[in-house]
């Protein structure tokens, strides 16, 4: 038997929109991790697949780089059909000659079909993976009407696995004014017979909200609550911009500090690497590396929320407490709290910012310097 290259293409350009998040679904948490890392996985560690690409939309690149880091990736298009077309150009041009297509929609992948769908590939052009139909089907209106017979109904799901060259010529065909449910139905309409092989209930789609809790409830890892704090403190020197919770704000004196010196994230940092018992800030980007001298903390930020993230871990809640006699926070608040929403990517309603002043005692009293106080609170992965 031939030598064959396999890759596996993820379309995840979609919005998402009926399955009710704020962010595409195909990046929502699910049983712990971003939705699409638990095909991401699954696909990159079978022993046949040898690379994993992944068509996106145009403007997704930082979800995705959130979700599995530096990967590989295609922009897909304005329609599933396009990314698909994308994804199979590009894999044509690096070799490969066969291909698993799968919609990032289905999470849970089990092993066993990823092998009946490759070997199905040494005799047919293309394979899918199907479910006999067991319910009663019926034609309706208002009311119930007559019922149709189950017999040879099948329910299709991905991934579908082709041999390329046959799937390019499938795209090639297609009217481009038409669109097709899946791969399978394409490369059917230029003649080619598509083998079926036994489907799993774990590829069920993720479509509505209602799918999520069911996914949840059936492979959901078991969460803990952690919370952990942070603090920090840095002098105000004229000359220096003041960055405070990743706002720029005008003052006469701004904080000094190896980066941009800002208290509020800082603070933030510390909480977060806290919660998986990762150090402190100076341990991942040390005072004396120059390469950190003028930094933008936001990157410090969303290093450690990255780390959270990879350990499974779920950021619920974040609060700031600021230190200062001047400036007043107040009329920035609003602002610091959309900024630490969107670096973490959490809503606003669950960040918190609040400041204080110490009464004119002590250091911050005198106007010389800020400091910040941070509590986060997370879920991870284990046992209590």
């Amino acid at each position: 038997m031939a030598n064959h290259r396999t890759a596996a293409l993820i379309v995840a350009a979609g919005q998402g929109i009926r399955a009710g998040s704020e962010r595409p679904k195909q990046f929502a948490t699910l049983a712990g991790k971003p939705m699409l890392v638990h095909s991401y996985t699954a696909l990159r560690d079978h022993p046949a697949i040898e690379t994993v690409l992944i068509a996106i939309g145009d403007g997704q690149q930082a979800d995705l780089h959130a979700a599995v880091g530096d990967v590989r990736f295609v922009l897909g298009g304005a329609t599933r059909r396009d990314s698909v077309r994308n994804g199979i150009d590009a894999l044509i041009a690096q070799g490969f000659d066969q291909v698993l297509v799968h919609d990032a929609a289905r999470p849970f992948l089990p092993g066993r079909v990823i092998d009946a769908l490759l070997a199905a590939l040494g005799d047919h052009p293309g394979a899918v993976p199907a479910l006999p139909i067991a319910d009663t089907l019926a034609r309706a209106g208002d009311l119930l009407g007559d019922t149709v017979s189950r017999d040879g109904l099948w329910r299709i799901q991905t991934p579908q696995a082709f041999r390329l060259p046959e799937l390019l010529a499938a795209h090639r065909a297609w009217p481009a004014d038409a669109e097709a449910t899946d791969d399978a139905q394409m490369l059917r309409a230029i003649g080619h017979g598509v083998c079926i092989v036994e489907g799993d209930r774990m590829l069920e789609k993720i479509t509505h909200p209602a799918d999520f809790a069911a996914a949840e409830a059936a492979h959901g890892t078991a969460l803990i609550s952690r919370s952990a704090s942070g603090y920090d403190v840095h002098r105000l020197e004229v000359g220096e911009e003041l960055w405070l919770g990743g706002v720029l704000i005008p003052h006469d004196k701004g904080l000094s500090g190896h980066s941009d010196a800002d208290v509020g994230l800082h603070a933030i940092t510390d909480a977060l690497l806290g919660t998986i018992a990762a150090g402190d800030i100076g341990m991942h980007f040390p005072p004396s590396d120059p390469q950190w001298k003028g930094a933008d903390s936001a990157q410090f930020l969303q290093h450690a929320a990255g780390l959270v993230t990879a350990q499974g871990g779920i950021i619920d809640f974040v609060d700031l407490t600021l230190i200062c006699e001047a400036p007043k926070i107040g009329p920035h608040r609003d602002a610091i709290r959309a900024r630490i929403g969107e670096l973490l990517r959490l809503p606003v309603t669950c960040v918190s910012v609040k400041a204080t002043t110490t009464e004119r005692l002590g250091f911050t009293g005198r106007g010389e310097g800020i400091a910040a106080m941070a509590t986060a609170t997370v879920r991870i992965p284990g046992v209590i």
